[in-house]
């Protein structure tokens, strides 16, 4: 038996484009491209904003909730009689046709030429098939920030499998899909305390398990915006309210709760904190913009927004690339300051290279995609109508 109950939102927030959301995401992009200026810098030393500057990284975790939220929207969705999710083969080719053109064009030219990136037969296999959190010493420069989009492709690779362990719990019974994946979200917390052997180098605290509270609330809001009218719904239309937890949880993170300071390997209770924070961080952000959507969001939906969230991706590939340059051309040293001066110029010139990669890359590559899709699709229909009798 299905549920008639309707949901609360909008059709958009179930199924539709959420401009908002493409805002954020190029916050998130900045925030990501930030925090790596801060480390290189120095600026993360700065006694009274370094620490500030340093967890901008929590960046990660919204472009994690972002995902989460899209991606298993049609799946809650689906779960609710509101719509189908898509057939797991076109999922991942509409996965791949986003990801990948453009990051094997990343991937390159920044070891072929960036001088301090390396090269070798296992650095190159490594790098363009994003396994770099499992093989030693292939986090290279220029590339180091792909840690994070190979946890996110081993997220795309298991949703279908997270679908299909969810397929039962449809119409009445999808009141248990929030518990349980609160509980997943939960579960995976005992991940950074697990002793799981790793060769040297490599920390299994950066594989998928430990990240899967970052997803998880995303995934959360996607279980939400199908369903009935709930508390969360009622408390994210408290926005004031709801940008002070995120600007609390962000605070917090910058303690030792988040961690100590600089790039060293948290101990566990540390790593599930900041995991914790920036999995409320996010939530916080997003329920707002898809449990109780008003009108066009004046910053995050502006023209400005929408735009650096379009090129969001690009900025994320290229923009350490950018700022290895960047030292160089200007004369730089690494880690002695000019903080403000690096950032604005990364930050100018990673939007620049990243319309390009848009423009050349990414967009051309979705459209032949589409357009052989739809040739395919006409095809199939022009042949069956030739065999009915």
């Amino acid at each position: 038996m299905t549920s008639t109950t309707p949901p609360v939102a909008p059709a958009s927030a179930i199924s539709g484009f959420l401009p908002a959301l493409e805002g954020m995401r190029g916050f998130a992009a900045v925030g990501v491209l930030i925090t790596h200026v801060a480390f290189q810098t120095g600026a993360v030393d700065d006694p009274v904003l370094g620490r500030i500057w340093g967890r901008f990284d929590l960046a990660v975790a919204l472009f994690f909730a972002l995902s989460g939220f899209l991606l298993w929207r049609p799946h809650a969705a689906a779960a609710r009689g509101l719509g189908a999710a898509p057939p797991a083969g076109r999922y991942l080719l509409s996965r791949a046709t986003r990801i990948l053109p453009a990051y094997w064009v990343v991937v390159c030219v920044v070891l072929l030429l960036l001088p301090g990136a390396g090269s070798g037969w296992r650095l190159w296999l490594a790098n363009l098939t994003l396994v770099q959190v499992f093989v030693p010493l292939s986090l290279t420069e220029g590339l180091t920030q792909m840690w994070s989009l190979s946890v996110e492709v081993a997220f795309y690779l298991l949703l279908p499998l997270f679908a299909a362990a969810l397929a039962g719990l449809r119409g009445d019974r999808a009141r248990f899909r929030v518990p349980l994946l609160l509980a997943v979200s939960a579960l995976s917390l005992v991940w950074a305390w697990l002793p799981v052997p790793t060769p040297g180098h490599i920390n299994h605290d950066n594989w998928l398990p430990g990240y899967l509270p970052w997803f998880g609330a995303g995934m959360l809001l996607a279980e939400l915006v199908s369903g009935e009218r709930t508390w969360v719904h009622r408390l994210a239309s408290h926005r004031v309210l709801m940008a002070g937890i995120a600007v609390a949880a962000f605070a917090l993170s910058t303690t030792s709760l988040g961690g100590p300071e600089g790039l060293v390997t948290l101990e566990p209770w540390q790593y599930n904190g900041k995991i914790l924070l920036g999995a409320l961080m996010s939530f916080a952000l997003l329920a707002p913009l898809v449990l109780a959507p008003r009108a066009e969001h004046r910053i995050l939906a502006s023209g400005p927004a929408l735009t650096v969230g379009r090129w969001s991706y690009g900025i994320f590939i290229w923009h350490l690339a950018v700022l290895s340059i960047v030292f160089p051309v200007f004369g730089l040293i690494p880690f002695q300051g000019d903080f403000w001066f690096v950032l604005a110029v990364t930050l100018v010139l990673s939007i620049a290279v990243a319309s390009v990669s848009y423009a050349l890359v990414e967009e051309p590559v979705r459209r032949e995609v589409r357009r052989r899709q739809r040739r395919v699709a006409t095809t199939a229909e022009r042949v069956a109508d030739s065999a009915a009798p």
